[in-house]
């Protein structure tokens, strides 16, 4: 892509900025380098690691990547047998801290989610214990710690007792009373690295000793005394020996950098990455950028778009499309009006976007991919070529002409202006049509009229105008699609205080032609703000319309929430009473056949028959303050006698009627063992057959003994006369005969027959064992031929 685009479009401006975010001095390079790409994938991956970075920014704050430093130079040096300084390890050492730092930070809670940026962070070593050996023998750049080694340790302590006995000394020399009178000062100081007094020059000969140095004057001299050589030497000594043990420990410290040199090489590379990934979020945070969507069909979509080097909050954003119905978007306006800025919004966030950098537009904002961007805007204007403001543009606009086709992007500022109007504009309409013949997707700002004409009369070529406030005079940066703009030369004349007189003459110089155009131009301004006006309307009630919509289907979730509560309420309530009426039912079967054995006296029957009647009542008030809707029913019986055989709808029960219905319709049915007060509405007769003997009505003195009669009569005609049990275990055969043999003495059978086969004849026994102990069993005999044979054994009650 052609160079000179980054500086039409301040593309270089981004560049600087988004360095400044870098912490490193590799990755400023890298921002500073930034070129747009053509490869939609690659694109693609730099724009996700910049967004999935931002996302952690926003999640977790900021990471630091300050202490990231070369350090390519001093692996290079030691891989080839070479020793490291101390300033080198400190900065291994810190590059280890970042990836620590960076490790740790995305291991953090808020950042644990995998990301396009987990494999970088996941590929760091941070090689802990590595730098912690280097911070705790390096104390500083010039600095090694006495813990650094043993011997190191004891050099300096001997260094420090060395020390102590050369000042005793030079004390000593110094307290004498003739001495003192010789030096300058009485202090000690140190020339070579060797301790020294200051003597006067004149009294050199009194203290005898080497000179190591004099006062600029010539008037003192440095000596070192003789009795302090020895002692100098031996410290001199001490210092060579520290100064080995350095190198010493310098180079463990550098070899086992060795060992590690893959991993921090990595490391190095990888934090240069991130710091690099980081940089270009922080610059989109700082403008609230967004990933825009990218293709390769020359479709550009921006929506609420901010131009980046602008106050982003006075900047008006703007939606802009171009490429999908139309190739060539004419912008026209006033001065001032915001066409420039448009232009050169769409082609910098183009460029930021194949350059992998998010842009300062809404979400869902589209970018095409375009091999060139070119742009002729601004003055070219060039004393040093002798060329006027228009030959410098049309320079650049033959280059232009020269190389744009179909995958580029054109932008042009005031097409043409500088020249004679008719031929400006003839000839920005002919390069127009040029760029449309190539297919390139082009832009252009104009104020000549015939270039509206030329969008309104041409396919593919679209006007827009930047909108401006005539009573205000000010523009309001608004960018408007499918509007050519007006000029307002006359009436923005008028609100800064031109005569009326001289605006009249000039529409009086103007065509008729190019006046009604201006007319029509002023009527399509009034109904765009008229339309305007009532989408907005439209917007406010459809979002109003959305809102009660919400509502309606909050309300709507809640009741079905509440609904299927009930229903499961009421499952639960069902079921409760289920398990509750069969224990109720198993219990009364029990007493009644321990009462229909005599085992059990009359008033404890009637007991437990004064208990039940009343839980029923219990439940029939429980009942009675719950409202039902019941099914219609069409069949009330008209004329009920007691005995009449009915159907109970809401239980769905068979009884038979034990009372007559009072003057409310409520009367008491039989259902077997109970008896229950219904009303006449939940029944329906149910036809007699020709084994009952109820359909006739009987006298109250024989109520209970018709009752009676009615339950003995029902279960003999439900009641078989035999029983079979082959194949049953004695356990299994006994319980179920005792059951039956229950039913068919309630239901009043003469005699029954007992199938158990012939067998072992252990099931023979035991049935015949079990007969002998019933009372209400009278006699019992194997079957004789035609009756089973020992197969069956016949009984008798009694």
């Amino acid at each position: 892509m052609n160079k000179k685009v980054y500086k039409t479009l301040e593309y270089n401006k981004i560049l600087d900025t988004l360095a400044n975010h870098a912490a490193s001095s590799e990755a400023k390079k890298r921002c500073l380098s930034i070129k747009p790409l053509t490869d939609i994938d690659k694109i693609n991956y730099l724009l996700e690691t910049t967004n999935d970075a931002l996302n952690r920014i926003f999640r977790d704050s900021r990471i630091s990547f300050v202490g990231v430093s070369n350090i390519h130079g001093s692996l290079k040096r030691i891989e080839i047998g070479g020793s490291l300084n101390t300033t080198e390890l400190l900065k291994i050492s810190s590059l280890l801290e970042v990836a620590k730092r960076a490790k740790s930070y995305s291991r953090n809670e808020a950042n644990s989610d995998e990301d396009s940026l987990t494999p970088l962070f996941d590929s760091l070593e941070p090689l802990t214990n590595l730098s912690d050996e280097i911070k705790r023998c390096i104390i500083g750049e010039n600095e090694i710690a006495d813990e650094a080694s043993s011997t190191l340790s004891s050099i300096r302590k001997k260094i420090r007792g060395m020390n102590d006995k050369i000042h005793a000394q030079l004390m000593t020399i110094m307290n004498n009373s003739t001495t003192r009178s010789y030096l300058q000062d009485a202090v000690v100081t140190m020339r070579d690295g060797r301790y020294c007094l200051p003597v006067k020059a004149e009294h050199k000969a009194h203290v005898p000793g080497m000179v190591h140095d004099q006062s600029s004057t010539g008037s003192t001299l440095f000596i070192e005394p003789m009795a302090v050589v020895n002692l100098n030497n031996d410290l001199k000594k001490l210092f060579i020996a520290e100064e080995d043990e350095i190198n010493v420990i310098l180079q463990k410290l550098s070899e086992e950098v060795l060992s590690y040199s893959v991993a921090i090489s990595t490391d190095y590379k990888v934090l240069v990455e991130l710091d690099f990934i980081f940089a270009k979020a922080h610059l989109a945070k700082d403008y609230n950028g967004t990933k825009p969507i990218l293709n390769t069909n020359g479709y550009i979509n921006i929506l609420k778009g901010r131009h980046p080097l602008l106050d982003q909050k006075k900047v008006v954003p703007i939606n802009i499309h171009i490429g999908s119905d139309y190739k060539q978007l004419i912008v026209t306006g006033p001065n001032t009006g915001g066409k420039t800025v448009s232009l050169k919004t769409v082609g910098l966030l183009t460029l930021m976007g194949q350059a992998g950098l998010l842009i300062p537009a809404s979400d869902r904002s589209e970018l095409a991919i375009f091999k060139e961007i070119y742009a002729d805007i601004g003055d070219e204007q060039s004393i040093e070529q002798s060329l006027s403001t228009f030959s410098s543009h049309m320079t650049n606009i033959v280059e232009i002409l020269k190389h744009a086709d179909s995958e580029s992007l054109v932008l042009f500022d005031e097409l043409c202006a500088g020249t004679d109007p008719t031929e400006g504009a003839a000839l920005a309409i002919a390069i127009l049509h040029k760029l449309l013949q190539y297919g390139s997707t082009a832009m252009a700002t104009t104020h000549y009229s015939e270039l509206k004409v030329y969008a309104l009369t041409s396919d593919n070529v679209e006007n827009a105008c930047c909108e401006f406030d005539v009573e205000t005079l000010s523009p309001t940066y608004r960018l408007l699609i499918g509007i050519p703009g007006k000029s307002n030369a006359f009436a923005i004349s008028s609100k800064l205080g031109l005569s009326n007189n001289i605006i009249d003459d000039a529409r009086s110089r103007i065509g008729q032609q190019d006046e009604a155009f201006e007319d029509l131009l002023a009527d399509l301004e009034n109904s765009r703000k008229t339309i305007e006006k009532e989408r907005i309307e439209i917007a406010n009630y459809k979002r109003e319309i959305k809102t009660l919509k919400d509502q309606l289907e909050t309300k709507k979730e809640s009741i079905d929430a509440k609904k299927q509560k009930i229903i499961r309420d009421a499952n639960e309530e069902a079921l409760r009473i289920l398990q509750e009426a069969k224990s109720l039912a198993d219990t009364t079967i029990r007493n009644f056949h321990k009462y229909g054995k005599g085992v059990a006296p009359m008033s404890q029957m009637e007991r437990e028959r004064t208990a039940l009647r009343q839980k029923m009542n219990d439940s029939e008030k429980k009942l009675s303050n719950v409202k039902k809707k019941k099914a219609v029913n069409n069949n009330i019986p008209k004329n009920l006698h007691i005995g009449d055989k009915v159907k109970v709808l809401s239980m769905n029960i068979i009884g038979t009627v034990h009372t007559l219905p009072n003057s409310r319709g409520d009367l008491q049915v039989q259902m077997g063992i109970l008896r229950s007060n219904v009303n006449v509405s939940d029944l329906v007769l149910v036809k007699e057959d020709s084994t009952t003997f109820a359909s006739k009505p009987i006298s109250n003195s024989k109520k209970h003994s018709s009752g009676a009669g009615k339950i003995k009569m029902s279960k003999s005609a439900n009641v078989s006369s035999e029983i079979n049990l082959i194949g049953m275990t004695t356990d299994e055969a006994i319980a179920i005969l005792d059951k039956y043999l229950d039913d068919a003495y309630i239901a009043h059978l003469s005699s029954v027959r007992i199938v158990h086969g012939k067998g072992t004849g252990a099931l023979r026994k035991a049935v015949q064992a079990y007969l002998k102990r019933q009372k209400y069993i009278k006699s019992y005999h194997l079957g004789e031929f035609g009756e089973g044979d020992a197969g069956v054994t016949i009984a008798e009650f009694d």
